[in-house]
């Protein structure tokens, strides 16, 4: 069994065990991956134990081709997106069977545990509109033919959005709606004084994201938006943390305990850690630091993943994102980039 087929079956409820996988991995990455075995020598690192693997910080996606295998053999690559002044991020996949295993089954887990199948309304591009989207991507996975999406060209479709709202409030049939944060303030700012009452059952989904946009909202006053202007109760709108640089999203646990919550669950095949940036050390629970993220899925890239995002661990396993910290460097996971070109 090859090592992709131990993580596939892994993460589909398969036998395994996270801290062999975990290192199978690292010694797969530092052994095939040429950027990796740079930053781990760069970092002197000696791994045991996965909290041991080196975390790559997320800027080196967009200095490096972070890669275990050449990457003009990548069948898909995604990028970061951010302000038009910033270099892009690239994650390159040899295949994408990992991440889209991955993905199905935890988003059905945290948005529909309650209702299979219900039609889909994605306030973003679609794959095809936008093949190298991570979350179009996800999106295309997860929802299927159910969905429909009403971003063209980069334009939100807010007419023939609010026009399908309609039929569905008409029909009586729960719907679900995904995008982002902005898209969804960019809805209700058209809607204005209209509000629907969408039929029980429907839910939501946003990813944050507004990152280079001159207007942002708290989220308790875009979860009162959803209620107010849609009818969606706080219990059915659910927050989705993920990046281009991870193969695995996380959720809140809201629609898996009836009631609004910020904490996310983890998956069996990922791992959170909150950094303290000053030491590089693990913060105790219920201290802030900076999020890393091991993910099995991330087979072919790299395994550990720094963020920039502020959050705490809570200790029942959960965690919160608490807002992101651009340029944050963690103590003993600095990137030297002319060093490491150099290697």
């Amino acid at each position: 069994m090859t090592l992709q087929q131990k993580l596939l079956a892994f993460i589909r409820g398969g036998s395994g065990n996270f801290t062999e996988l975990a290192l199978e991995v690292f010694a797969f990455q530092y052994a095939h991956n040429p950027f990796y075995r740079a930053f781990c020598d760069h970092q002197q690192a000696a791994v045991t134990r996965w909290e041991d693997i080196p975390a790559v910080p997320t800027s080196a996606f967009k200095e490096f081709s972070i890669a275990c295998f050449p990457v003009s053999e990548a069948l898909a690559e995604f990028h970061t997106s951010g302000t038009t002044s910033e270099k892009a991020g690239k994650h390159y996949f040899k295949t994408r069977e990992l991440y889209d295993a991955a993905s199905r089954p935890n988003f059905i887990a945290h948005l529909s545990p309650d209702a299979a199948d219900l039609p889909v309304l994605a306030l973003t591009p679609s794959p095809v509109e936008a093949p190298h989207s991570s979350l179009a991507h996800m999106l295309g996975i997860v929802a299927g033919n159910d969905c429909e999406f009403f971003v063209e060209r980069d334009v939100l479709l807010l007419e023939r959005l609010t026009q399908r709202l309609c039929e569905i409030q008409w029909d009586n049939q729960p719907v679900m709606l995904l995008g982002t944060a902005f898209a969804f303030v960019h809805l209700f700012d058209h809607l204005a004084t209209t509000h629907f009452e969408l039929p029980e059952g429907s839910r939501a989904m946003e990813t944050g994201g507004f990152k280079g946009r001159s207007r942002a909202v708290s989220k308790p006053e875009l979860y009162k938006s959803f209620t107010s202007q849609l009818g969606i109760p706080p219990q059915r709108i659910v927050n989705e943390y993920g990046m281009t640089e991870l193969s695995t999203q996380f959720y809140d646990e809201t629609m898996r305990i009836d009631r609004q919550s910020d904490r996310k669950t983890v998956s069996p095949w990922a791992r959170v850690l909150i950094i303290d940036p000053a030491t590089g050390q693990v913060a105790p629970a219920g201290e802030r630091g900076l999020i890393r993220v091991l993910d099995l899925a991330n087979l072919w890239s790299a395994i550990c993943i720094q963020t920039e995002d502020l959050g705490i661990a809570h200790a029942d396993g959960t965690f919160e994102v608490l807002g992101r910290v651009d340029g944050a460097e963690v103590r003993g996971c600095s990137l030297n980039a002319e060093a490491l070109r150099k290697a």
